[in-house]
C-alpha cells in the first residue's frame, strides 16, 4: 500500500505548487522545475523508500546550556547527525523586525537555510505574526481580525497584505551561492482547528479561514514566490471528518500535516495516540482522494518524561502511516525556559533512545535525503 501510495504523490510532485509544471510538461526534460517542485519530487522519494525526514525547530540557534555557538546543535552532540530538517519562525517579520519572536535574528536564519541546505537537509518555516488589531501576539485572542482582513478594500486587508508581502518578500530571499531560490516548507495559520490562535476556529468561519489561506498564496505568487511547498496542519479534531472542514481546496495546499502533542508522561500516551491517529486519519483520508504527502508537521512531549519516547511512542506511531517527514519542537536554554526542551540533549536520559531511534534506516537525517 505505502508504495502505491507513493507512485500517486510522486505524480502528484509534478503538478503541484499551484500548477508551475503541467504534466503535459514533465515530460519534457528541457523543463525546470521550480523549487518547490524540486523539494516535493525529493519527499515523495523519502515515501516511495517508506522512510522519513527527523527535524527539530531552531536546532542550531540555541540548545538546553548555549546559544548561538557555530557547529552546535543537541541534536547533533547527542545522535552524531544534523536533523533532515530543521525549522524556522517569522513572528515579527510582519512589522519589519529584524529578529523574530523567539529572538532569534532573521539575518540568522537566512544564513543557516543556506547551512542546512548545503548540507543536504531541507528547511521549514513557521509564522506567528501578531494579532493585526489587538496588536498582541499570535496567542492574543482579545479581538478576531480575519473576517475583517480578507474583505478588499478594509483598512485590515491592506495591513494584511503588507504583512504577507513581507513574509513572502523573505521566503524569496532564501537563496544559494549561486543566486538560485532554496525550497521550504511553508505552513501558515497552523493549528486552526483548536482556539488559541486568532485564526483558530472560535474567531472565524471555515469560508473566512480558507479565504486567509487563498490570500496568503495569491500575494506569495504576485511577488514571484516558487520555493515555498505549502503546508496545511490542523491540530486537535473531535473527528476524522473535521480535519477537511477549513481546507482552502487542492489548488492552495501541497502537504497534508498535522500538528499533535503529547502531554502527561506514561499516562498521556494512548491520548497522545488516539489524537494523533485521528489527526493522521484526517489526512489520509484526504490524500485518498488528492493523492498529496502527508507529514506529522509538529509534534513531541515537552521535557522528555517519558525517557523510550522516541523509540516507544513516535516510533510506532510512525511506522502506521506513510510520513514524510516529523518535526519536533525546540530546546530553549534551561536558564530561559526551564524543561521546555523536546529532543535530548547531552547526558539526558533519553539520550541513547534517541540515538537508536536516529539510526535506524528509515529516518532520515541531514545529507541522508536522496537529490
Amino acid at each position: 500500500m505505502k508504495k502505491l501510495f507513493a507512485g500517486i504523490i510522486c505524480a502528484a510532485a509534478i503538478t503541484a505548487c499551484g500548477g508551475a509544471q503541467k504534466s503535459s510538461e514533465a515530460a519534457d526534460s528541457t523543463v525546470v522545475a521550480t523549487p518547490a517542485a524540486a523539494m516535493l519530487g525529493r519527499l515523495a522519494a523519502v515515501v516511495a523508500d517508506s522512510a522519513v525526514v527527523f527535524g527539530h525547530h531552531d536546532d542550531t540557534a540555541y540548545g538546553h546550556d548555549w546559544s548561538y555557538e557555530p557547529g552546535r546543535s543537541d541534536v547533533l552532540e547527542t545522535s552524531g547527525r544534523y536533523p533532515g530538517l530543521m525549522n524556522w519562525d517569522l513572528g515579527l517579520v510582519e512589522l519589519g523586525d529584524s529578529v523574530q519572536l523567539d529572538g532569534v535574528p532573521l539575518a540568522f536564519i537566512r544564513s543557516e537555510v543556506l547551512a542546512q541546505h548545503e548540507r543536504g537537509g531541507i528547511n521549514a518555516i513557521s509564522w506567528h505574526p501578531r494579532n493585526p488589531v489587538s496588536g498582541g501576539d499570535s496567542w492574543d485572542v482579545s479581538a478576531a481580525p480575519v473576517g475583517e482582513a480578507v474583505k478588499p478594500g478594509t483598512a485590515l486587508n491592506d495591513t494584511l497584505r503588507v504583512w504577507l508581502g513581507r513574509a513572502a518578500d523573505f521566503v524569496c530571499s532564501l537563496t544559494d551561492g549561486s543566486g538560485r531560490r532554496i525550497p521550504v516548507l511553508f505552513r501558515p495559520w497552523h493549528e486552526h482547528t483548536g482556539s488559541w490562535f486568532w485564526w483558530g476556529k472560535e474567531h472565524c468561519t471555515p469560508e473566512e479561514y480558507k479565504a486567509l489561506w487563498r490570500l496568503t498564496r495569491e500575494v506569495f505568487e504576485a511577488r514571484g514566490v516558487d520555493n515555498a511547498v505549502w503546508v496545511y496542519s490542523p491540530d486537535r479534531l473531535d473527528s476524522v471528518g473535521e480535519y477537511a472542514e477549513r481546507y482552502p481546496g487542492d489548488g492552495y495546499v501541497d502537504i497534508l500535516g498535522a500538528d499533535a502533542y503529547h502531554f502527561g508522561g506514561t499516562e498521556g500516551i494512548s491520548d497522545f495516540n488516539a489524537r494523533a491517529r485521528r489527526q493522521l486519519d484526517g489526512a489520509m483520508a484526504l490524500s485518498a482522494r488528492n493523492g498529496k504527502l502527508i507529514a506529522l508537521s509538529e509534534t513531541g512531549s515537552e521535557g522528555l518524561p517519558v525517557s523510550d519516547w522516541y523509540s516507544k511512542v513516535l516510533a510506532p506511531l510512525l511506522a502506521e502511516y506513510p510520513v514524510a517527514y516529523v518535526c519536533v519542537w525546540r530546546n530553549a536554554r534551561h536558564d530561559v525556559k526551564p524543561g521546555h526542551f523536546y529532543a535530548p540533549y547531552k547526558g539526558h536520559p533519553a539520550e541513547a533512545d534517541f540515538r537508536s531511534f536516529t539510526e535506524n534506516p528509515r529516518v532520515l537525517m541531514a545529507g541522508e535525503i536522496k537529490e
